[in-house]
């Protein structure tokens, strides 16, 4: 089996515990040697300065940091701001995302959507920065219809995107059909399968249902037999997720971008069903 590339996502640790675990998971999970490391930003950037902490460490242990940027709520200057900042710290990445309005907050700020904030990025930046957004294949929650979600990301390349990593998912025709979808609207951009390794089902159920990500029924059913057996659940979810990855290997994904929730056990386990150990 071919090896494309990896990347790993984290999210910033609350705790300086949660720091020095996440240090540990770092140093496991580069011995794949993923692509870049990506560090998430809370709605309205209210993990910003956790966010600034966790991605200069971990480019100053030597590997490529890749932080998250939402828009919604803010202002040109300030995410002006944030680009200087990282540009003068030597970051070449980024993931563009619009982000989630935080409660209570009405005012959607001065970028209301992705596709501006990847526009404002380039016009600040030219080609300082590989701009990652995120791509739906079973689209987003809000869109009104599938047509315009597809559209959506059409704008966000369109203004400048270099490439995609979409929303979890476990129904690897979602994703097919998707990317063909992309491929007759003339968007050829990469687009990574995001992946999502199973741990607790409780936990996974309440995030999908949230998110909007499918958990087919055949899975649901299979989970729910198992009850509090977290043993099984491990198990046929590593078998489940690893089908998933292998086959979307082989249908020609450019890459798997894995969310780890600042875990290495899971994220290895599955490198290792796709022989790539570190």
């Amino acid at each position: 089996m071919n090896k494309p590339p990896i990347s790993i996502e984290f999210f910033p640790p609350q705790t300086s515990e949660g720091v020095e675990k996440l240090r540990v998971t770092r140093a496991r999970l580069a011995e794949l040697k993923p692509e870049f490391f990506s560090v998430t930003f809370g709605a309205g950037g209210s993990t910003q300065a956790r966010t600034f902490e966790t991605v200069f460490e971990t480019q100053r242990e030597g590997y490529e940091a890749a932080p998250h940027l939402s828009c919604i709520g803010s202002t040109r200057e300030h995410v002006r701001e944030i680009l200087k900042r990282y540009q003068d710290a030597g970051i070449h990445r980024i993931v563009a995302l619009r982000g989630d309005l935080p409660s209570g907050v009405g005012d959607p700020g001065e970028l209301r959507y992705a596709n501006e904030l990847v526009e404002f990025i380039r016009a600040e930046t030219g080609k300082h920065f590989h701009i990652e957004v995120a791509a739906y294949p079973e689209y987003h929650p809000q869109a009104r219809s599938p047509k315009d979600d597809l559209l959506a990301f059409k704008r966000k390349v369109d203004a400048g995107a270099d490439s995609a990593i979409t929303q979890y998912f476990y129904n690897l025709d979602a994703y097919l059909h998707f990317r063909d979808e992309c491929a007759a609207l003339g968007v050829n951009v990469p687009i990574v399968p995001g992946i999502m390794p199973i741990v607790s089902f409780s936990k996974l159920a309440r995030f999908s249902d949230a998110c909007g990500a499918e958990i087919p029924r055949w899975m649901r059913r299979k989970f729910e037999s198992f009850g509090d057996d977290s043993e099984s659940i491990k198990a046929f979810g590593l078998d489940v997720v690893g089908e998933l990855c292998a086959r979307l290997i082989e249908a020609g994904a450019p890459g798997l971008h894995f969310y780890s929730m600042n875990q290495a056990g899971p994220t290895l386990a599955l490198c290792e069903r796709l022989g790539r150990q570190g």
